[in-house]
């Protein structure tokens, strides 16, 4: 079964065979700016292809503050769009205030699970398993033996990400060390790469030789100065390789792009009132393989990256999950 038919379902996808829904979409970004090169840009590329291939067009706000998300959701749900997509987790509570009083709209979340509406779809990623296999590359290319993470906001959806990434790290190399640190506590911690710089050079005084960015457009900050100081990084989200090519080991894709290209796709035969999880088995999250980091990634980190999946898709590896105890076995933040 495809990561399409996975995602829209066979009633969906029959639907798409008869004709193109009338309504427009509208897609609401994060904080962090649709040109961020990772969260919400990765949605916009996908809502891009889905208008290049169709013709059609989408409504899109960038939010400023987060007075704008209810604002942003109930001006769409007035003008008649449908679906509406949403970005990141603080989208929760808005939708729960907003949705019900539009039972006809149809809405999308991307990386929340949590909501019990019958007219949002919610869509969320199985990060820890992505981040396990580039943690299993850190740990295979740090030649000190110290590897660094920076997140973003200190939310459980980034603790979640930096738990994979030990745990990755911790089965490759049991005896390595992980230096590890959040930019803030706000939503301005997705958009600080001048703070972002200012970790990774911590980081690297305290040994780091591959740092692991999950943090929006932050990270930006992060591969820069990985690249300006010599030492390897690794990108999120989007493939990030070309920022810096030859410096980036490689990016933990999650494939918010084909979330939202898919729920375009389907339009106003979107199938709602469900939670889609998309990890290793559907696509939804992997590694970045290109001509920017092929003279990084040895024949021995390929191999040992696809045995990981494997096993992880298999069973035989079980990636811990922070949600599961609000606590990380690998790594104490």
């Amino acid at each position: 079964m495809t990561l399409m038919t996975k995602f829209l379902g066979a009633a969906a996808g029959l639907a798409l065979t008869s004709g193109a829904a009338l309504a427009e979409p509208a897609l609401i970004f994060d904080l962090g700016g649709k040109f961020d090169k990772s969260f919400n840009e990765a949605a916009f590329n996908g809502a891009t292809r889905w208008a290049e291939e169709t013709g059609g067009k989408f409504a899109e706000i960038e939010m400023q503050s987060e007075a704008q998300r209810e604002q942003a959701l109930r001006r769409f749900a007035e003008s008649g769009a449908n679906p509406i997509i949403t970005m990141g987790f603080a989208m929760a509570d808005p939708l729960s205030t907003v949705a019900p009083d539009y039972p006809d709209t149809k809405f999308a979340v991307v990386d929340v699970n949590w909501l019990d509406l019958p007219n949002v779809r919610q869509v969320s990623f199985a990060e820890h398993e992505g981040s396990y296999l580039v943690g299993v590359m850190a740990a295979m290319a740090s030649e000190s033996g110290t590897v660094g993470f920076v997140g973003g906001m200190d939310v459980p959806l980034i603790r979640h990400f930096g738990c994979g990434y030990a745990q990755g790290v911790m089965a490759t190399n049991p005896d390595a060390k992980i230096v590890a640190n959040m930019t803030g506590t706000t939503p301005a911690a997705w958009n600080d790469p001048v703070k972002g710089s200012e970790i990774t050079k911590a980081q690297i005084n305290q040994g780091a030789d591959v740092v692991y960015a999950a943090a929006g457009g932050t990270g930006v900050g992060v591969l820069q100065t990985a690249a300006d100081e010599g030492i390897l990084s690794i990108g999120v989200d989007s493939n990030q390789n070309h920022l810096h090519p030859g410096k980036v080991l490689t990016s933990m894709l999650k494939r918010v792009d084909v979330a939202v290209y898919e729920a375009m796709k389907a339009g106003e035969d979107l199938e709602v009132g469900e939670v889609v999880t998309l990890g290793l088995a559907e696509e939804g999250v992997g590694v970045a393989m290109d001509e920017h980091n092929a003279d990084l990634v040895t024949e021995e980190m390929k191999k040992a990256v696809e045995e990981a999946r494997q096993k992880i898709i298999d069973g035989e590896i079980k990636v811990v999950s922070y949600y599961e105890n609000d606590s990380c076995p690998a790594l104490d933040f």
